[in-house]
């Protein structure tokens, strides 16, 4: 009797089996096994108390029957003759199975017990062959029965199967995550199949589930009575998971539900998942919707489905890589925040380019609930980004659509962190579901899924239950009256820190300080800049454009700080913009964007500093500048400001106060005592030892220590004023000083105090503040504070590093702390401190005896040496006037560097 070779696709019970042909799969018969019979699964669509499909009439020991054969046959070639056929309806064949190993079937299954013989087996016209065959078949079946083996044990065997799973989101609770033993009944699609999921040896249930993280094409199918042809390559898809999988043994991980309730899970087999071989081999796509499942699997995924793609294989056969997508990466710099998923990127050549984050959309302005969320996002991302360098790398570009323009998509890092997720993972943006032809996206999409997913669940940001609290900025601008109410608020303050909202033009700003939340306009003093147009029908002054660009890159939502010092009719303030810590108006100036304004510029008093800035333009022949002729205008009496009019002043000793002068100064030398070191700035505090100011210092103190040791001094009954002068008890010593309030904490019931004669601060409770006493025994009327601000000329200390700035404190704390010196007034800078002081003073500090008897140190220069201060890279206009002292001290922070002295250890920081 001739032998014929197949394939086994599946086993349909314990005695029979579907065979293909090894090289062409779709050819298909059926096997029975000669003589025996196995035990039924008779699936009757019954249904219990909870209406869950189950298999009450299936017989005993079916399952194990079947999955005896299974694991025997499925998936390998065997050999097999037909011994007869029944024709009842459709032909069937039987007969024997011979395996690869050389085992018979069905003898091995009549071995163990797992089928019976049939009661007919004796009825047939029997073949010697068939006859050999019946003979051992019931020997095996007797030894069998004796053993108690398989069907023949007698009792249990019953598997209780259903095909519906009565709560899935209570089956997902249980098992999510876990790994269950299964085997795959049917492959419907390459994503789609009914599993047996084993839960116990007599528990099974037999579900549809979908295959996590791909998208498989869908095979022709008729719905709603309509036929649907079959999706590209889905008979292929289909064909490939089913040869791999159809009822082998896998390993199941049930991760969630889809919207029809079916189960999401992982299939593997043990070489792998299925999803990873389907997608390399073309045969599916990456479903972003189960991103948020799979987590950093979705990352395996994706590396799977780009192999397809490069290789073109399958689906993607034609695949043509964007010539957008996978962009080189650019440095740029933020120069401003447009929309909470928009910002303008300022590039290395001056030019500027707006792009949009990635696969983010920030808050909808129209949406009620995500609408008040959008300011903070702003301010969020401002805080972060603005005038920090970034790493720009192109994701796609998206074609105008619903009112905006063609834009850059773009994955944005800043200080090695992903923007996007930054704002996903704060719940202040939703992540975009492309189409599956989307290819713009992020090549972070899967981290910005999940950080969406935590964040909704942590109810962050726009996905709380509760709305922001909005900022209400009062307009102190809109009416003179409120302009000069606010204004004498803000001249008692220094410094007050801001943030510029907008810029009207090169000299004029929107401003908002939030601590006071104060909105107000905003003006330069001292100089006058060109008009840029407002309009397109408006012609700009020369150079204006430039100049509001200019203050458009260097300030526009910038944190900045300003000292208010009037208002004008408009209701405008009028004052100093500091932009990381210069002065706004001395930068237009060295650009050549701006001019001094004498008047005004005097009434600042930064009048030298601003000439010495214009001069400076005006030299280099920049903007309003580069047609300047100094000859023509000593021609014309319009002489540039020099030392020698209004633009500055000297003291009745010869010191210049205001701006270097072309004349050599009498130089200014005080003895002083070192009072305080301010250990976040370096600056000092300088008291005058001569033999008068110390008499007089030391007969008002004891004479104040006195009268406030008397019982009729009463402390404070209320809170004092910021700025006002009274009594305060040190800490330390507890006894009496002259103090200025600082500050107050009205909670606390303390006050910040600057104690006036020695330049210490400290925090005092009110109980141990008083007035001040009578005004003409103690006022600074009698006796001005002793303490004068000073700064030490020419050092530029490590403010941005608290290590170095600490390690500066403490070296003049060693130095010059308590010590009498010399200082030499270098420049006395007016109104740069408190109202009836002379005003910061510059100066060069030496220690008579620094080295022993006779041996003076600078101590400027003993700092610039030590590497724990550098010479500033922008030199005031009286610094520049000294070019040798300049020059020496420059020379001395080259040695500094040589040496990796204090903040050169790791090299020039200035090359950054």
């Amino acid at each position: 009797m001739s032998v014929s070779q197949a394939k086994v696709k599946s086993v349909l019970s314990g005695d029979t089996l579907v065979l293909v042909a090894v090289n062409n799969p779709s050819q298909e018969r059926i096997l029975s096994l000669a003589f025996v019979s196995a035990p039924r699964f008779q699936r009757e669509k019954e249904e219990n108390e909870s209406s869950v499909l189950t298999n009450f009439g299936e017989q005993p020991f079916a399952f194990q029957s079947r999955d005896f054969l299974r694991r025997l046959t499925v998936g390998k070639v065997i050999q097999f003759n037909v011994l007869y056929s029944v024709p009842t309806g459709t032909k069937k064949d039987y007969g024997n199975v011979i395996l690869q190993g050389g085992e018979r079937l069905p003898e091995a299954c009549a071995a163990e017990g797992w089928v019976r013989l049939r009661d007919d087996s004796r009825r047939k016209d029997l073949s010697e062959e068939s006859e050999s065959l019946l003979s051992t078949l019931e020997l095996q079946q007797s030894k069998a029965k004796a053993d108690g083996k398989g069907v023949w044990a007698g009792h249990g065997g019953l598997v209780e199967t259903s095909y519906d799973l009565p709560d899935p989101k209570a089956f997902v609770k249980k098992y999510s995550g876990l790994e269950l033993d299964a085997i795959v009944e049917r492959v419907l699609t390459g994503d789609r199949m009914i599993i047996r999921l084993m839960l116990s040896a007599s528990k099974h249930v037999q579900p549809i589930i979908t295959v996590a993280g791909i998208r498989a094409p869908m095979r022709a199918n008729t719905a709603e009575g309509k036929e649907r042809p079959a999706e590209p390559l889905a008979n292929e898809s289909h064909q490939f998971v089913e040869t791999r999988l159809l009822q082998r043994s896998v390993k199941v991980k049930v991760l969630g539900l889809t919207p029809q309730n079916q189960l999401i899970c992982i299939v593997k087999h043990p070489k792998g998942s299925i999803a990873n071989f389907l997608l390399e081999a073309g045969l599916a796509q990456c479903s972003d919707f189960h991103s948020t499942l799979l987590g950093a699997d979705m990352k395996t995924l994706r590396q799977a489905e780009k192999h397809a793609k490069d290789n073109r294989l399958g689906l993607y056969k034609g695949h043509v890589e964007s010539t957008v997508s996978g962009g080189n990466e650019i440095d740029a710099t933020v120069a401003r925040i447009v929309r909470p998923d928009t910002i303008i990127l300022r590039l290395k050549s001056g030019s500027e380019k707006t792009v949009q984050l990635s696969s983010v959309r920030g808050p909808k302005p129209k949406d009620d609930k995500q609408g008040p969320w959008e300011p903070e996002v702003k301010e969020f991302l401002r805080k972060k980004l603005i005038g920090k360098h970034v790493r720009v790398t192109t994701d796609g570009i998206k074609p105008p659509s619903e009112g905006f323009e063609e834009r850059e998509v773009a994955t944005v890092v800043a200080n090695n962190k992903n923007v996007a997720l930054m704002l996903a993972e704060a719940g202040y943006v939703s992540v975009i579901r492309h189409r599956k032809d989307d290819k713009d996206r992020s090549p972070h999409y899967d981290e910005l899924m999940a950080a969406e997913e935590a964040a909704q669940s942590e109810q962050k940001g726009m996905w709380s239950p509760k709305a922001p609290i909005a900022k209400q900025y009062q307009d102190y601008s809109e009416s003179l009256q409120k302009a000069k109410i606010q204004s004498s608020v803000l001249q008692r303050q220094k410094k007050v820190p801001a943030v510029v909202d907008y810029v009207k033009s090169a000299s004029r700003f929107t401003i908002l300080i939030p601590r006071e939340n104060a909105k107000l306009t905003f003006v330069l003093s001292g100089i006058r800049a060109p008009r840029s147009a407002r309009n397109p029908n408006e012609k700009a002054e020369p150079f204006g454009q430039e100049a509001h660009d200019f203050a458009n890159r260097r300030c526009l939502q910038r944190d900045v700080e300003i000292d208010v010092e009037s208002t004008d009719k408009q209701g405008g303030f009028i004052g100093v913009l500091y932009v990381n810590r210069e002065n706004f108006a001395k930068l237009l100036l060295e650009e050549g964007y701006a001019s001094v304004h004498a008047y005004s510029a005097e009434q600042s008093g930064h009048a030298n500093e601003l000439f010495a800035a214009e001069e400076k333009a005006k030299e280099a022949r920049k903007g309003i500048w580069r047609d300047y002729d100094p000859a023509a205008e000593e021609a014309n009496g319009d002489a540039a400001p020099t030392p020698n009019n209004d633009a500055s002043s000297s003291t009745p000793n010869g010191t210049t106060t205001n701006g270097p002068s072309t004349a050599d100064p009498k130089e200014d030398y005080r003895d002083v005592i070192i009072t305080h070191i301010d250990p976040e700035t370096c600056a000092i505090k300088i008291q005058h030892i001569s033999p008068n100011a110390s008499h007089a210092l030391s007969n008002l103190m004891s004479a104040f220590r006195t009268f406030h040791v008397s019982p009729s001094s009463n402390p404070t009954t209320s809170p004092p004023k910021t700025g006002e002068i009274v009594a305060a008890k040190f800490s330390e010593d507890k006894e009496w000083y002259r103090a200025r309030i600082r500050r107050n904490d009205r909670d606390a019931k303390t006050s910040e105090v600057l104690f006036i004669d020695y330049g210490n601060s400290e925090s005092i409770a009110w109980k141990d503040i008083r007035p001040l006493g009578p005004a003409d025994r103690f006022g600074t009327g009698k006796l001005k504070p002793q303490a004068m601000d000073a700064q030490l000329s020419f050092c530029q200390f490590p403010s941005t590093n608290k290590e170095y700035m600490s390690e500066a404190a403490a070296f003049l704390r060693d130095t010059v702390e308590g010590k009498k010196v010399v200082a030499r007034v270098d420049f006395v800078e007016k109104n740069a401190g408190p109202a009836g002081a002379e005003g910061l003073l510059w100066v060069t500090i030496y220690d008579p005896h620094g080295r022993g008897e006779g041996q003076e140190v600078d101590v400027n220069e003993e700092i610039v040496v030590e590497g724990l201060a550098m010479v500033p890279r922008k030199l005031k206009g009286w610094e520049q006037a000294q070019a040798e002292r300049v020059k020496t001290l420059k020379e001395k922070e080259e040695e500094a560097k040589g040496a990796r002295r204090g903040m050169w250890e790791y090299g020039d920081l200035t090359d950054d």
